[in-house]
């Protein structure tokens, strides 16, 4: 069977990468955008680093910001409301999973406007154009979602998450610049970094993986592994490390799959409001524990780039364990919480487990899992 990679048409890393924005929106004649951001990004001068670019070079634009941090149905059709009214051509996406996934889906109804009822692309939803052309640039290390085919929009109404997967949402370029993570507070940083690492795990011990994305995933967990407490003290290196592994960790990602961590993570989300990061974060090492007897030696792999010494004289049982403790500790070292207690309420895992069964990500898990296997996964973690 033929495999697939999809990935941006061009994408710019490091330093001043964001200032490429100017050349790529003239070369290819594009008019006007609707800029997707946060509030917060507005507020605290983070999405003026790009907004001051455009308007240095009389570059049209218009704002939208009604975003939640789980961005919703509503928040889509405001947005797409907003692109008619400014009369734009193009969406520039500035902000983390949030910003870029509300753009990704205005962008694929505005191209297919069959599905506008939002509800409809769960899944792998059969849209017949590319979405309208995004740029993103992403203001976190962690979603990786300016290089993937995936987006998660929140259903409030019935209090669940929406997995999207379809190459046509793909943003044409990047612009992965670490300065433009440099005012994440130490909190997030933990919880998006960590959110990378589950992406780069998942992605190597899923059902789909094969050869070029286990490349990709084994990298960007060494490059995670090692920079990750660097960046969340923030220093440059650190940044610069989290800004290039998670894009990595989506290359892999992206074409092959997750697990029943996201599974997991995504009612949290949905019915709590818990940011991605922080729900997978918490999750992953319960969840790695769960797969372990169905990843081979991977874990022996996974445990040495995690900068594990002597794996190589490991028995299966000892690499496995380590591979989980690695994670554990890295988790613990950036002040990610080790349980679920103060967040999940015992009377919701039944509705909790049944979602992350119904979600996109769980036939992915290199395990297949039960609902009761999942009730137990999250009795486990309160």
């Amino acid at each position: 069977m033929a495999q697939r990679i999809v990935l941006n048409e061009i994408s710019y890393h490091g330093k001043n990468a964001v200032a490429e924005i100017v050349n790529e929106i003239k070369g290819r004649g594009f008019q006007k955008a609707l800029l997707c951001t946060d509030p917060e990004l507005l507020k605290f001068g983070v999405t003026a680093k790009v907004t001051s670019l455009l308007e240095e070079n009389d570059l049209a634009y218009e704002l939208f910001s009604d975003i939640q941090t789980n961005p919703t149905i509503e928040n889509v059709q405001d947005g797409i409301a907003a692109l008619k009214v400014a009369g734009a051509d193009y969406l520039i996406a500035v902000g983390g999973g949030s910003s870029i996934d509300t753009a990704k889906a205005i962008g694929i109804i505005v191209a297919n406007p069959e599905f506008a009822d939002v509800r409809s692309l769960e899944g792998v939803a059969p849209t017949g154009y590319p979405a309208l052309p995004i740029l993103a640039v992403p203001t976190t290390a962690g979603t990786a979602a300016e290089v993937t085919i995936n987006y998660v929009i929140t259903d409030a109404e019935n209090k669940r998450k929406m997995v999207c997967v379809d190459v046509h949402d793909i943003p044409v370029v990047a612009f992965v610049d670490p300065d433009m993570m440099s005012t994440m507070p130490k909190s997030l940083t933990a919880a998006t970094g960590m959110d990378a690492l589950t992406h780069a795990i998942e992605g190597y011990i899923t059902k789909g993986a094969w050869e070029m994305t286990d490349m990709f995933h084994l990298k960007a967990i060494e490059i995670i592994a090692k920079s990750l407490p660097s960046a969340v003290r923030n220093e440059p290196t650190g940044r610069e490390g989290m800004a290039l592994g998670q894009y990595i960790a989506g290359m892999g990602f992206s074409n092959v799959g997750l697990g029943i961590v996201h599974s997991m993570a995504h009612p949290l989300g949905a019915l709590y409001n818990t940011p991605h990061g922080l729900a997978n974060a918490i999750i992953l090492p319960a969840v790695m524990a769960f797969n372990a007897d169905m990843t081979g030696d991977k874990y022996r792999y996974i445990a040495a780039a995690m900068g594990v010494e002597g794996t190589g004289q490991m028995t299966q049982d000892e690499y496995r364990k380590a591979a989980v403790d690695a994670v554990r500790k890295l988790s613990a070292d950036v002040g990610i919480p080790e349980n679920l207690k103060d967040i999940v309420h015992e009377e919701d895992i039944p509705f909790l487990a049944e979602s992350a069964y119904a979600d996109a990500c769980r036939p992915g898990n290199p395990k297949d899992v039960s609902v009761g296997d999942l009730v137990s996964l999250y009795r486990s973690l309160i």
